[in-house]
């Protein structure tokens, strides 16, 4: 596991449309491009390769998914081989029959797979139909090794639960990544959509200064049926500070430099894993808690 002092990353933030292979050519291109300007890691929103089909219960929508290795991940592998990086990208997991996941894949710069990730919270929400196409993942909180660092790889829903973000911190996460799509419902009110937003970003830039991480969060853009999606990918230091962000309308590489050495640094001064008191958690693990 690589521990050079500045990792070079890009985040491809996308619009997509109905046409999986036209979404790809897109995807591959916006690598290439991140790849010439020196990313070493460079992620991709959740579920690219299509329309975000869980706005509706439509059996149709499970045509969309192929399993795991398949299709894509051999030409997701090829890119990432031809450009030496370290890729993640999110896709529908065919796992056998009437079985799907909501699943991030990690590939290494020889083009191999590293480790994937499959979705642990799943909402069930007007617009966010995701129960009805995903199984809970079962691969648990555990971080991917690949050369660029040790990376805590969740997917869009997980962003709102701490305990995700603590558990891939303790196991020794080095960068928290959030392939993410959402965005708002059509007619919302404005005052509403800016508190959605500030809110999604508000409680991951907690995860980051909870854990001492870097978090890299990366949303599609674009409207899509009733779902307009927000944009605004962006990249929190480990004291929270949002050090990049990209446009909330069109499609952008947000690309910059981390300086691993700062989780090091923020831990030493704001040492929160040090003055957890594990002794006096119990209860974490149940639903509800009555005094």
């Amino acid at each position: 596991m690589a521990q050079s002092k500045s990792l070079p990353v890009a985040l491809i933030q996308m619009s997509c449309t109905a046409d999986p292979e036209a979404n790809l050519r897109v995807a591959l291109a916006h690598i290439a491009t991140a790849a010439r300007k020196g990313a070493k890691l460079i992620c991709l929103p959740e579920l690219f390769r299509s329309l975000y089909f869980c706005q509706k219960q439509n059996y149709k929508s499970f045509q969309l998914a192929e399993p795991i290795p398949g299709p894509t991940t051999e030409v997701l592998a090829t890119a990432s081989k031809k450009h030496g990086i370290t890729l993640v990208a999110s896709l529908f997991e065919k796992r056998a029959g009437g079985l799907y996941h909501n699943t991030a894949v990690v590939f290494g710069p020889t083009g191999k797979i590293l480790g994937k990730y499959r979705k642990m919270h799943i909402p069930d929400d007007p617009g966010f139909n995701e129960k009805f196409y995903f199984t809970p993942g079962d691969t648990g909180f555990q971080p991917i090794d690949t050369p660029v660092g040790r990376l805590g790889v969740l997917v869009c829903w997980d962003q709102w639960y701490p305990e995700a973000a603590r558990l891939m911190a303790l196991r020794g996460a080095q960068i928290l990544i959030y392939p993410t799509a959402i965005g708002w419902a059509r007619g919302e009110k404005k005052s509403v959509c800016e508190t959605q937003r500030s809110a999604w970003q508000t409680i991951q830039r907690s995860h980051a200064i909870a854990n001492g991480l870097f978090v890299l969060s990366i949303n599609r853009t674009g409207r899509e049926k009733n779902l307009n999606f927000w944009g605004t990918s962006f990249i929190t230091n480990p004291i929270g500070h949002v050090t990049q962000v990209a446009s909330t309308h069109r499609s952008q590489i947000l690309q910059a430099s981390l300086n691993l050495s700062e989780t090091t640094t923020t831990r030493q001064h704001w040492p929160f894993l040090r003055d957890r008191r594990v002794d006096a958690y119990a209860g974490l693990d149940q639903r509800f808690l009555r005094s």
